[in-house]
């Protein structure tokens, strides 16, 4: 994803509004978020799907990471040959 730039992704309502579809090809073609402002001040985002889709993804990462790094500090930790052994079990049966 683009840097932001003020002064050409930033946006009031109104003209987004009344071009829409131009900001949304823009937005295509450029891959930089387009903040909508209302009253001078950002409003909301538009995102293009890939940068949503991207930033949902470090999402789960940094949620599955932290998860890990809580159950690792509450002594919730398995020897390497315990967990090889549940996952060949598990794929073992999703396998049938």
């Amino acid at each position: 994803m683009r840097a932001v730039r003020v002064s050409e992704d930033f946006v009031p309502v109104s003209e987004f509004k009344a071009h829409a579809a131009q900001w949304l090809r823009r937005l295509t073609k450029t891959g930089a978020p387009v903040i909508v402002t209302l009253n001078g001040k950002p409003a909301g985002v538009l995102l293009s799907p890939r940068a949503f889709d991207e930033l949902n993804e470090q999402a789960r990462l940094i949620s599955a990471v932290s998860e890990g790094i809580e159950a690792a500090d509450a002594g919730r930790v398995y020897p390497s040959a315990e967990v090889k052994k549940r996952i060949r079990a598990r794929y073992a049966r999703k396998a049938r």
